[in-house]
């Protein structure tokens, strides 16, 4: 069943769309004007995907989000794009820019020369992560001489330079932890160990993510944890990409998109829909922050932020 929210947004919102520039607009009314959004992008891998990265980047940079961060590849792979990557887009649009990193693949010492890099290119915020085994490696294993897991590498980075870290948390629980309560104690290691923020993965279901800040709140975390949100592009690959993260999709969200894939205008409509009611949602709780996984496409987030009220730079 679509919640009823969704159904009340549509009703009295959708059905005569007013300005969303003004303090006193109607819609999405209960949202603020203190929103802070970033952005997530990967490293193109061809002459194509490099133009729509860059398109991605010029549309959303007017939004002057609080930072875009760069992905690194599961095996290590990406590690000069990434660092290539995050180089240009700070040089060229002046965005703090946060570059991930994770074990995975590299040595401490190799690791921490990518650091020392990003600190002398004045590259300041870091994502730490553990990383994922490479194909065809099965379950992760770490990396000889290398940081063992994120919290080590959370140290380590600290060692190098006073970095602004963030980190991962699961609100459905990692798909390796033991258990939830052994997943949250890992996140509370990553914290410790100097971390300044943790970024969830990707989730669908409001109230799984209300039920994991009141675990994070009672083991006494409290750095902010930010939502990181996936805009639905593709729905059947959203919802693989989804099962492979161990995050749930609500059955009335394969109601919302089911029959929509050759109507790409309605898919993005319901999309924008879904994804700004979520993040309304989640600003009755006192959530201020959000984090976009964009796949290198802007028009979603773009959309999305508008409603927000989050508008470009006038020139």
């Amino acid at each position: 069943m679509v919640p009823v929210s969704l159904l009340r947004m549509w009703g009295s919102q959708l059905s005569e769309v007013p300005s969303v520039t003004g303090a006193g607009s109607p819609f999405l009314g209960s949202i603020g004007n203190d929103i802070e959004v970033s952005f997530e992008f990967f490293p193109p891998r061809t002459e194509k995907m490099q133009g729509q990265l860059w398109d991605s980047i010029a549309h959303l940079a007017p939004l002057r989000p609080r930072f875009v961060s760069v992905t690194y590849g599961a095996d290590g792979s990406t590690r000069e794009r990434t660092h290539d990557v995050v180089v240009s887009i700070k040089e060229t649009t002046g965005l703090d820019v946060a570059a991930h990193l994770t074990c995975v693949g590299a040595t401490r010492g190799e690791v921490d020369l990518v650091a020392r890099r990003y600190w002398r290119g004045g590259i300041r915020h870091v994502v730490a992560l553990r990383g994922d085994a490479p194909a065809g490696f099965g379950k992760y294993e770490p990396y000889p001489n290398g940081y063992p897991y994120a919290c080590d590498l959370v140290e380590g980075l600290k060692r190098v330079g006073d970095f602004e870290i963030s980190v991962a948390a699961y609100p459905e629980t990692h798909v390796e932890a033991e258990s939830a309560e052994s997943d949250l104690d890992n996140l509370k290691r990553k914290i410790d160990a100097g971390a300044n923020r943790a970024i969830t993965q990707l989730f669908f279901d409001t109230d799984a993510f209300r039920r994991f800040m009141d675990r994070v709140l009672a083991a006494g975390i409290t750095v902010p944890i930010v939502p990181g949100l996936l805009p639905i592009t593709n729905f059947a690959q959203n919802v693989k990409f989804a099962g492979k993260c161990g995050a749930s999709v609500p059955g009335w969200m394969y109601e919302l998109f089911e029959g929509l894939d050759g109507e790409p205008a309605t898919r993005q409509l319901v999309a924008a829909t879904v994804t700004s009611e979520q993040i309304r949602q989640l600003t009755l709780d006192g959530i201020k922050e959000f984090h976009f996984y964009t796949l290198n496409r802007s028009d979603l987030s773009y959309a999305i932020c508008r409603l927000l009220r989050i508008c470009p730079e006038k020139q």
